[in-house]
């Protein structure tokens, strides 16, 4: 249901310009002389989109001026281009939200908000440019992300197979991207077979059946470059030593009990090595929390927001 306040709410689009060459597009959301800007940065295969329960209960404070909330698609993403490069990282991520920052939000405080890749994405921000944290951002929400410590070593024959094949097939992937995306034609999100494999991957017990359509969705309009091409970038990512980084500004960590993609010990680690950090467990959800339990995630931002005040 679309609110008054949402209906009057200044909603601007933009192109951000990144270092080599990429257009990340981006949304804003109310005044520009709005006291704190929260920007957030959404996962792997996803977009901007997947922060919409969040943005919607963000509404009232964005009309009310108490914030100005800015959301983009990573690069690969959404409406976002790939730029030149061949290979991504998380790093280059960071380098685009920083970008995004000083395109967008150049100056005034800054709550940063990350789902997933969204979150590493924060972690390869502060590696690179420590002196935004403390002066500009001011509180970080990470939710269902990770350090690094992703993928971990074969153990068996098969598995040290799969690891050698993946490249090759991920390649192949990309040169035949036509092909592969008539086969997942073959099982649209709309399916129930494809939802079941995306409830069980992605969601916990208490998410609704529209949740999880909702996600099938916006993961189905990504394309296969974006799956294939940041899949060895997400297990690369080790921001282990950059977190103490984060440990100058209010830090709110949350998880679901039951992700599989970046279980809860990762977050555990993430609230060990940040002394600012809260940790928040979350029953029966598993790793899309802007999606099942978009409430607890918009508290811990308000909670940032009013921190950074």
């Amino acid at each position: 249901m679309t609110t008054s306040a949402q209906r009057t709410v200044l909603r601007t689009t933009h192109a951000v310009p990144t270092a080599d060459g990429a257009q990340l597009h981006a949304t804003v959301r109310g005044s520009d002389d709005a006291p704190v800007t929260v920007v957030l940065a959404h996962g792997w295969t996803l977009s901007q989109g997947a922060w919409d329960d969040v943005a919607d209960a963000l509404a009232d404070d964005v009309a009310a001026g108490a914030v100005r909330l800015v959301r983009y698609d990573q690069r690969g993403h959404g409406r976002s281009t790939w730029g030149p490069v061949e290979e991504v990282s998380i790093d280059l991520l960071g380098e685009d939200l920083a970008r995004v920052l000083g395109t967008l939000v150049p100056t005034g405080p800054v709550v940063l908000g990350g789902h997933s890749m969204g979150g590493m994405t924060i972690m390869a921000l502060a590696a690179a440019h420590p002196e935004l944290i403390g002066d500009r951002v001011r509180g970080v929400a990470l939710v269902d992300t990770s350090a690094g410590e992703l993928s971990k070593p074969p153990r068996t024959a098969a598995e040290r197979l799969q690891q050698r094949l993946l490249p090759t097939v991920g390649a192949w992937a990309v040169r035949h991207a036509r092909r592969v995306e008539g086969w997942r034609r073959l099982v649209p999100p709309s399916s129930p077979r494809h939802l079941a494999v995306v409830r069980g991957l992605l969601y916990g017990s208490a998410a609704t059946d529209e949740m999880v359509r909702r996600g099938a969705d916006i993961m189905s309009a990504s394309s296969v470059r974006s799956f294939v091409a940041f899949y060895p970038a997400l297990g690369a990512h080790d921001k282990a030593e950059a977190l103490a980084e984060l440990g100058t500004v209010p830090v709110e960590v949350l998880v679901g009990d039951t992700d599989q993609l970046t279980p809860v010990r990762h977050s555990e680690k993430l609230a060990g090595a940040i002394p600012t950090a809260t940790l928040q467990v979350v029953p029966g959800c598993g790793h899309m929390l802007p999606q099942e339990r978009p409430d607890l995630v918009t508290e811990a931002i308000r909670r940032l927001v009013a921190g950074a005040l």
